[in-house]
């Protein structure tokens, strides 16, 4: 992080709570402490706090509603009931759930501060080039925190005015219809008036490629694949990004703000830190799980069932090499020493990925490090544009060449994918993919539920390195597809309306 936007982050600790109100509803989010409205809205100072304040919203977002995702399915498991993680993977969970509840409170946290900051800026002494570029950053995490909340519950109460307590304490649920248009209104706005880039000093800044990738991302989480397509390959065409050629690094300290990086949370040690090493890693959580193991393909690319290179007493040889890279596996070289069932004994298996510690150097456990965490890259992008362009069109050669482009770095090296698919071999070559390429970045779990394939992954026995059970997967099509509205928010607004089958 570049020193202007650390001060400015620094600054923004006193106004966070701009976007939170005295009020029981995590509906209502109004500034308060020790500015008001009256005080605060006059210089570029207090813009760029007010935005800074918005950005802070998304420390959740570091690992609560990334990470804990992927616990939720066939992915991984965690080794306690933190948060209610494991209840909603085992189907178990209640509208009173932490996680659940979290979210809610979370992404209308940084909705009000968004809505907040849109609605004052105008009285702000500064340029209007600068003006319209941060009312365009508010609009773009207005659009982000909107799609966490559509994606996990359905509509929502659509809120686009600053906090007003009287007027939206009882709103009803706007539909997901209405939300989703008003997503797509927010990205169009925010991608007509950012910068392509940052100077060094700003860094981490929402820009028009964030706004177009997000936009990609709704378009295809919502079924509307040549809109999806169409906004990937501005991405892709606007020369902007490009993978970063080493997989296991990228996800390291030493290189965030890489080429590949489109949108991240920001850190700085010491003062805003994560626990990636010592959650991922002495805590092993999450805990991998074999089913996700077993979905790597051999080098030859076939799977583990039709590989002649697959061998069972040796099942982590000949494997695409994204999997030593992102997970640790018995046998195999981590922080200089030979890892034992010991090491990783909730299922056999660590996470890799996010960590700072290399296979073969053997350093003392870190406490916090300054990693960012990813919320948009290039790899997402491409496999966005591959699978709406193969839902829309069909396998044309251009989805081949996205695909390809991620099997093809020089550190990983698979074969391309064969020639000649149908639609349907496409699309599952394209899932699998992005469960092995994305893995532990907190989109699967959103992925099998807008493929309508939760009821189906997330039902039954999931197993540790052996082969042994270790957690049963329960998920109930006819409810689970979407999380129930928290309990405390029904009680606060009657007019919400809880999902089906929650009652």
């Amino acid at each position: 992080m570049g020193r202007k936007l650390y001060k400015k982050y620094m600054i923004c600790i006193a106004v966070a709570c701009m976007g939170l109100s005295a009020c029981d509803s995590w509906l209502d989010v109004d500034p308060s402490d020790k500015y008001s409205t009256d005080t605060f809205w006059k210089t570029e100072e207090h813009a760029n706090a007010g935005i800074m304040g918005c950005y802070n919203a998304l420390m959740p977002w570091r690992s609560l509603h990334t990470m804990e995702f992927d616990m939720l399915t066939a992915n991984a498991m965690p080794y306690n009931e933190a948060n209610g993680t494991q209840a909603i993977g085992k189907g178990e969970h209640l509208s009173t759930t932490d996680l659940i509840a979290s979210l809610w409170k979370n992404c209308y946290t940084g909705i009000g501060r968004t809505n907040t900051f849109i609605e004052n800026i105008s009285t702000v002494d500064m340029d209007e080039k600068g003006k319209n570029e941060m009312i365009g950053e508010a609009k773009f995490l207005r659009a982000f925190f909107y799609l966490n909340m559509v994606d996990k519950f359905g509509g929502v109460p659509l809120i686009t005015d600053a906090p007003n307590a009287d007027e939206q304490a009882s709103l009803p649920r706007n539909t997901k219809e209405e939300c989703v248009t008003q997503i797509i209104k927010d990205l169009d706005d925010a991608i007509a008036v950012l910068p392509e880039t940052y100077a060094d000093t700003d860094l981490g800044r929402a820009t028009k490629g964030a706004a177009l990738a997000l936009k990609a991302r709704v378009l295809l989480y919502n079924s509307r694949w040549a809109e999806a397509a169409q906004a990937a390959k501005q991405v892709m065409e606007s020369g902007t990004y490009q993978l970063f050629e080493d997989y296991r690094h990228f996800f390291s300290e030493a290189n965030k703000h890489n080429c590949e990086v489109i949108f991240n949370v920001e850190t700085k040690s010491p003062e805003y830190t994560t626990e990636y090493d010592q959650q991922i890693w002495r805590l092993n959580r999450p805990a991998p799980l074999k089913e996700l193991v077993d979905m790597y393909l051999c080098t030859d690319g076939k799977t583990i069932e039709e590989s002649p290179l697959y061998d069972p007493a040796h099942p982590y040889e000949n494997r695409d090499p994204r999997l030593l890279k992102s997970i640790v596996c018995i046998g195999y070289p981590y922080l200089g020493k030979t890892i034992t069932s010991e090491d990783v004994a909730t299922t056999g298996f660590g996470v890799k990925k996010y960590t700072s510690y290399e296979d073969d150097v053997e350093v003392p456990l870190v406490e916090r490090s300054a990693f960012n965490f990813i919320l948009i890259r290039y790899a997402e992008v491409l496999l966005t544009y591959a699978e709406a362009q193969n839902e829309a069109s069909g396998p044309d050669q251009s989805v081949y060449d996205a695909i390809n482009q991620l099997r093809k770095r020089p550190d990983i090296n698979m074969p391309e994918v064969p020639k000649g698919l149908t639609k349907d071999q496409m699309r599952e070559v394209i899932r699998r993919e992005r469960r092995i390429e994305l893995t532990f970045e907190g989109l699967y779990y959103s992925d099998i539920l807008r493929w309508k394939t939760a009821e189906k992954e997330n039902n039954g026995y999931m197993h540790n390195y052996e082969g042994v059970e270790v957690v049963k997967r329960s998920f109930n099509p006819e409810r689970d597809y979407l999380w129930p509205i928290p309990y405390n928010q029904t009680v606060l607004n009657p007019n919400l309306e809880q999902n089906p089958n929650w009652d």
